[in-house]
């Protein structure tokens, strides 16, 4: 056999295991991707450069590791990929701090300006700025840009911040050319992703900022897309689409792809905005919970807030089960997702003569005007689970030319529609599950469809099964507006309590996060199916990845408004200045529930951001009272270095409580008779004045003081503290949560806290 043969079968069997991510070596140990915190100030004198004295520590345990990034601003230190046993002997060596394996996070997928008060009108009179363009940049970590779009149009803007230090890389389908005056950055991080799953596949995606997927430059546009007249998808939702604030600069970071978005690549966009100089970042992606020293994204984002840039992250779309948030770091703003007041109806219409409303995005060839012949999915399969049309489960002779019922799970919603045609259907009814209820998400189907709630499907699932002939159709509807009750929570949107830190509220706050029309790629169809030949330049879709750039492009307009506001003042003017309850003074429904939601789901609230540019006081924080928190956490020093990159020593004399980090809301855990003291600071920001303290609380069991309950402030930054005991009789007690809020107002101003007081 000849030594070419060998060396090709060599060659390509190593390729194999790099294609395959498994990175075996000789002794059959299987590698993994590492992220290495280094102690900066431990540098020996002999090295120049710290990235020299990492590779020397890396080659200490492995002579064939290579550095995949080194990292200045995020973390101090560098990833890479090793075997368990030379982790565990890196941990041994000088200066390191932690050796910690990676983690895999994924993406958590106009009529919103103008629900929020968000007119051009209100915008110049609130958010007043000299010329058609703001200094602001905001930094979009997700699937990258279709730079093309008329949302990152540069028109009427001016020369590039002279601040900004960013660049646009070319790649795959993109040139340097593509950034504007608009679009000021793009670049892609893949190194972390092609260690462990192998090479960007170029045929599917391009490895370059260029987004194939559609989700980066939605998520982009909808927080600063520029103004773009006549926009729509397929005719729905038609008019004026602009982002929360237009006049600002993009920068995108593409750190995610089609396995997922590697903690390594994330750190090392935060990374580079940091450095590139961005103002606000916005991270639409999560992942399971851990502390917070073992978090890519929560230690990214806490160098990226010493920086004084704003961080936003949505809270997942995991609810409506309880304590499912994802990104719960109090440095991050956590933003879970409520309705607009859009809806897109879709009228399944049954032989029987009942009618049931849904929703719909279907535009196409409409059924014919009468009803058709109707099949429940599971009568239709030899499958299990054919009741879920999931590919190749329907009988094609059992459903051609027929209606075709469909259960909502498992595989997406779209893909159902998709199968059924295949299949020979010629329409199709989506039935919602108990997992979510009567919340309804548009979709722009393959064919006519509705989706309808959970009390509708039953009774139509009922029908279809006992009616010896049953027959329906389908109505599309279009459009309509001014829908009542808006918003509602939406049965998605991660929930509460806190599982890291049950003494941090979270979410923050909630967004529009449900049917949100925003600019889309021109590589895929509004479905993103494979078998979606359609093209759109804008598509409606819902996710707290939705939510999350409505906040960061809030972010971006009050840090226009207020360019000496930290992060914190921005999310406290956020939090402080929502609103909990309807007109008529009805609280905020959760439609998973059909009930009053409460902080758990909401938060704070759902945002106003018109009132948050004048909110009378801030609740302020500084890194030193995120150290302080850390220290309350009990965390070692190595742990605090592995967040903070610095070394800091917890003071043995003073005490440290989670309950006095000065953040806008209140979680109080009971687990007892007695009192609870949380103390904090505002700040005033709206110049002299008085203001009065209101409590209000569900509970008897627990009594709410606070001291002082007047704060005078005679001048403009002025700092008042104040005081709550929280005293507890439990004989009372009925071991259910209750909430509350804690109101400040000088009869201008209302400065509102939300309370959730849990029984342990």
């Amino acid at each position: 056999m000849s030594s070419s043969f060998l060396s090709f079968t060599a060659s390509f069997f190593l390729f194999i295991l790099y294609l395959l991510g498994s990175s075996q070596v000789s002794d059959g140990a299987q590698q993994a991707t590492y992220i290495v915190h280094m102690a900066k100030s431990q540098m020996p004198s002999s090295y120049d450069l710290h990235s020299l004295w990492y590779d020397s520590s890396l080659r200490s345990v492995s002579e064939s590791a290579q550095l995949l990034y080194t990292y200045n601003n995020a973390i101090h230190g560098f990833s890479t990929r090793l075997t368990p046993e030379e982790a565990d002997s890196l941990m041994t060596q000088p200066g390191v701090i932690s050796v910690l394996p990676e983690h895999r996070y994924e993406l958590h997928t106009t009529r919103s300006p103008l629900f929020l008060g968000l007119d051009e009108h209100n915008n110049a009179d609130l958010f007043p700025q000299t010329g058609a363009s703001s200094d602001v940049v905001v930094g979009v970590l997700d699937t990258g840009v279709w730079p093309e779009s008329k949302s990152f149009s540069d028109k009427g803007f001016g020369p590039v911040p002279s601040t900004w230090k960013g660049g646009c890389e070319a790649g795959t389908n993109f040139t340097a050319s593509l950034c504007n005056r608009k679009l000021i950055g793009a670049r892609f991080f893949a190194r972390g992703y092609e260690a462990t799953m192998g090479p960007v596949d170029e045929s599917k995606e391009s490895r370059s900022p260029r987004d194939d997927d559609g989700h980066g430059t939605h998520t982009s546009s909808t927080a600063a897309g520029s103004v773009v007249e006549g926009a729509s998808l397929l005719g729905f939702a038609s008019g004026t689409a602009r982002g929360m604030d237009p006049r600002a600069r993009v920068a995108v970071y593409k750190v995610c792809w089609l396995g997922g978005c590697f903690s390594s690549d994330i750190l090392a966009a935060i990374d580079k905005a940091i450095e590139d100089n961005v103002n606000v970042l916005s991270m639409s992606l999560g992942g399971g919970m851990s502390d917070y020293y073992r978090d890519g994204v929560a230690i990214g984002a806490f160098a990226a807030m010493e920086r004084g840039i704003f961080v936003s992250c949505s809270a997942g779309n995991a609810g409506p089960s309880p304590f499912s948030l994802s990104n719960v770091a109090p440095w991050i703003t956590t933003v879970g997702a409520g309705t607009l007041d859009r809806d897109f109806p879709a009228i399944a219409i049954l032989g029987n003569g009942k009618n049931f409303s849904g929703v719909s995005l279907f535009k196409g060839v409409a059924l014919p005007d009468k009803l058709l012949p109707f099949i429940y999915a599971g009568n239709a399969s030899n499958a299990t689970n054919g009741n879920l049309c999931m590919t190749g489960t329907l009988i094609p002779e059992k459903v051609k030319g027929k209606i075709v019922m469909c259960d909502r799970g498992v595989n997406a919603r779209v893909q159902k529609g998709d199968v059924v045609k295949a299949a020979g259907g010629v329409g199709m009814i989506l039935a919602n599950t108990a997992a979510n209820g009567e919340e309804l998400v548009a979709d722009a189907h393959m064919l006519p469809a509705t989706t309808v709630g959970e009390k509708a499907g039953d009774i139509i699932r009922r029908y279809v099964l006992t009616d010896p002939n049953p027959t329906a159709s389908v109505l599309i509807q279009g459009t309509v507006v001014n829908v009542q009750p808006s918003p509602v929570v939406a049965a998605f949107s991660s929930r509460g309590p806190n599982s890291i830190t049950p003494n941090i509220l979270k979410p923050d706050l909630i967004a529009p996060g449900v049917n949100i029309l925003a600019a889309w790629t021109g590589a895929a169809g509004p479905t993103g199916l494979p078998s979606d030949p359609r093209r759109v330049e804008f598509n409606i879709i819902s996710g707290t990845s939705m939510s999350c750039p409505h906040v960061s492009g809030l972010a971006a307009l009050l840090k226009s408004a207020h360019p000496e506001w930290s992060p914190a003042a921005i999310r406290s003017a956020l939090m402080t200045t929502v609103y909990r309850s309807y007109k008529d003074g009805k609280p905020i429904l959760d439609i998973a529930t059909g009930k009053p939601s409460t902080p758990f789901d909401h938060g704070a609230g759902y945002v106003s951001p018109t009132i948050a540019t004048n909110p009378g006081l801030v609740y302020d924080l500084t890194t030193v009272d995120y150290l302080g928190f850390l220290c309350a956490l009990n965390y070692t020093s190595s742990q605090i270095r592995s967040v903070s990159r610095r070394n800091f020593t917890c003071d043995p004399t003073k005490t440290y409580s989670i309950a006095d980090l000065n953040y806008p809301s209140f979680a109080v855990n009971v687990d007892g008779s007695g009192a609870y003291k949380y103390t904090r600071t505002v700040t005033s920001v709206g110049g002299a004045g008085s203001y009065k303290v209101e409590v209000t609380s569900e509970s008897t069991a627990v009594k709410i003081s606070v001291a002082p309950a007047v704060l005078n402030f005679k001048e403009v930054n002025e700092k008042k503290s104040y005081t709550v005991t929280f005293t507890v009789d439990s004989s009372k007690a009925s071991g259910s949560n209750s909430f509350g809020s804690i109101e400040w107002s000088d009869g201008k101003h209302v400065v509102a806290s939300p309370v959730a007081i849990t029984w342990t």
